[in-house]
C-alpha cells in the first residue's frame, strides 16, 4: 500500500433516530460524558486510522462541530460530507431526489463521499459500540498485501447475530451466508429481527409470518473495508437502483449490503469476512440506554478505556 494511503474511517452520522426519539449520537454514555461514537473513533484511532470523515446533515452541522468534530480535530484529521437527497447520480432528474422525505439509505450516504474520500476507508455507524477487535482486523485489512487480480478486495466485521440483539424490540441486519475459506456469498438485508427465548426471527410481511433464525449466524453491522477506488462503482450501482422496474422511489432504500452484493454477484469484487467475538451495544431504543451505560462502565472498570477519553 502506498503510505499516502492510510485508510479513513468514514462515520454515517446523518440519521437522527426515530425510534430513539431524540438525536442519539449525542447520548451520553461514558463516565465522563463520551458518545458511543467517541469510543468507535478512540478504538480506530488507536488501531492506526488518523482521518475521520464524518456523514452528516448540513443542518447539524453546527451542533455535530460543538460536541464532536472540534475536539477529534485535535487529535487527527476531521472532514465533514453532507448526506442530501438532491444528490444524484449525473443525468439523474433533481425531481426523485424532491420527492424523497426520508434519506436514499447507507450505500447513498457512502456514495456521497465520492469527492472527499480518495483512500481505503472503513465506514460504521455512529451509534453503534463494534468493540476494538474490528478496527484492528479491518485495518490490518486495508494495509496488507492483495493479489493484483483486478478485482475489489473488500472486508467485513462479521458479528454473531446473538450478540448483536436488543431485548427492546427489532433491529436490521444484514444476514450472511459465507464459503469455506471464509468469503461473503450472500447477504440479505432483514429489517425486523426479534429477539426470541430460542434465539431470534425475523418477518417481512408486519408480523404475520416469523421464520426462525440461528442465533449463531454471522450478521453485517456496516462495519466495512473498501479499497481505494470503489466509490465511483457506488454511484453508478445507485443509477441502477434507480431504474429498477416496479420500485417505489418515494420509499425504497439503497443498503450498503446492496452495493456489496452487487459487486460480489458482478464478479467485481470479494468480500474477506473478518470474524469478531465482541458484543454489539446501540441505543435503537430509549430503554437500551442503561444497558451500554453499564457495558461502558464495566469495560472501563476493566482497563479497557480510560475514565475520561479526552481528558
Amino acid at each position: 500500500m502506498n503510505t499516502n494511503e492510510r485508510p479513513a474511517l468514514v462515520i454515517m452520522a446523518a440519521g437522527m433516530g426515530s425510534r430513539f426519539g431524540g438525536m442519539k449520537q449525542l447520548t451520553p454514555v461514558g463516565p465522563s460524558g463520551e458518545f458511543i461514537i467517541d469510543y468507535s473513533i478512540h478504538d480506530a484511532l488507536t488501531a492506526g486510522f488518523s482521518r475521520i470523515v464524518f456523514i452528516i446533515k448540513r443542518e447539524n452541522e453546527a451542533l455535530f462541530r460543538e460536541k464532536i468534530g472540534d475536539r477529534v480535530a485535535r487529535r487527527a484529521d476531521v472532514s465533514y460530507v453532507y448526506q442530501d437527497t438532491a444528490i444524484l447520480p449525473e443525468g439523474v432528474p433533481a425531481s426523485l431526489g424532491e420527492q424523497r422525505e426520508k434519506p436514499w439509505g447507507t450505500g447513498h450516504a457512502v456514495m456521497c463521499c465520492r469527492e472527499a474520500v480518495k483512500e481505503p476507508f472503513v465506514v460504521i455507524n455512529a451509534d453503534d459500540y463494534y468493540g476494538s477487535r474490528c478496527f484492528r482486523l479491518l485495518y490490518d485489512f486495508l494495509t496488507g498485501p492483495h493479489p493484483a487480480d483486478g478485482r475489489f478486495h473488500l472486508a467485513m466485521a462479521g458479528f454473531v447475530l446473538k450478540n448483536t440483539l436488543t431485548e427492546n424490540g427489532s433491529v436490521s441486519r444484514g444476514v450472511c451466508s459465507l464459503d469455506e475459506e471464509g468469503y461473503l456469498t450472500d447477504i440479505v438485508e432483514r429489517t425486523r429481527i426479534e429477539k426470541r427465548p430460542d434465539g431470534a426471527a425475523f418477518t417481512e410481511d408486519g408480523g404475520e409470518t416469523w421464520t426462525s433464525l440461528s442465533p449463531e449466524c454471522t450478521v453485517s453491522m456496516n462495519c466495512w473495508a473498501f479499497p481505494a477506488g470503489t466509490l465511483p462503482r457506488f454511484e453508478a450501482l445507485f443509477r441502477d437502483f434507480l431504474k429498477e422496474p416496479g420500485k417505489d422511489l418515494k420509499r425504497a432504500e439503497f443498503y450498503l449490503p446492496y452495493v456489496v452484493d452487487r459487486l460480489v454477484a458482478g464478479g467485481e469484487a470479494d468480500v474477506r469476512v473478518l470474524s469478531t467475538p465482541d458484543c454489539w451495544y446501540g441505543m435503537t431504543y430509549r430503554e437500551d440506554q442503561e444497558k451500554v451505560v453499564s457495558a461502558i462502565r464495566a469495560m472501563v472498570d476493566e482497563g479497557q478505556y480510560p475514565v475520561s477519553l479526552w481528558g
